[in-house]
């Protein structure tokens, strides 16, 4: 079990108000799935993110990620974990837009301590693998959307992470280039990366292999097989 989400509640406080956004929430993911978490706006999937992504802590529950107790790690911790465990990407693709595609790659290496050659032969394989080997050098007002989010990925992928998680990879994408970056998720699974994708579009959670709905902050399964009869 790769990620392991026991019993996970959310609150926010809004003045005296308490505002529940998960209610006793359980995942489990295997190594090697590729899992859709598909719900609404306002459902509770991006704060389920937050929390998968270490980018939040939840009010109650347990939360083992690749076998480590998250919510034990202090915040520093937590950071490495996430720099260690976790590839983002996101819709809006959050490149650095004076930064070349290379230097965007390599950016999460830097943080990870890797020296500078081995940062530049690295992140050249990431895009290599991505199919962008031959627009390292472009910075992103350079490549069209699609690029850029192949870009992002590359990133994500960089540091090996154990999980990709992605938050509505294709929302910023007209329909062609997002059916590519939904090729290229195929094609990573396929090698054995675990995704964990954030979507409200149904087309796009049907790549997945595992459609897991959330409804007002709980969360209901739905067998892959089934969504495609519906």
């Amino acid at each position: 079990m790769i990620l392991d989400l026991q019993n996970i509640f959310k609150d926010y406080q809004q003045d005296k108000l308490v505002v529940p956004v998960l209610k006793d929430v359980s995942l489990q993911v295997e190594e090697g799935e590729y899992v859709a978490i598909m719900g609404p706006s306002g459902s509770g999937k991006t704060t389920l993110m937050n929390i998968i992504g270490c980018l939040d802590r939840p009010t109650s529950g347990s939360y083992q990620l690749a076998g480590e107790d998250v919510l034990k790690c202090k915040d520093r911790e937590m950071s490495d974990l996430r720099l260690k465990s976790i590839g983002f990407v996101f819709q809006s693709f959050q490149l650095l837009s004076r930064q070349s595609a290379l230097e965007n790659v390599a950016l999460p290496l830097s943080y990870a301590g890797v020296k500078k050659k081995d940062r530049k032969a690295r992140a050249a394989q990431a895009l290599e693998r991505v199919g962008l080997g031959d627009r390292v050098k472009f910075k992103p007002t350079q490549l069209s959307g699609g690029q850029k989010q192949r870009v992002a990925i590359a990133r994500a992928m960089v540091n090996n992470p154990k999980i990709l998680l992605a938050d509505e990879p294709t929302g910023a994408l007209d329909s062609k280039s997002g059916q590519q970056i939904m090729d290229l998720f195929q094609q990573l699974n396929d090698e054995g990366v675990t995704i964990v994708m954030i979507t409200h579009d149904r087309n796009i959670a049907s790549k997945a292999k595992r459609i897991v709905h959330i409804i007002d902050g709980i969360i209901t399964e739905e067998d892959q097989k089934e969504a495609e009869h519906e």
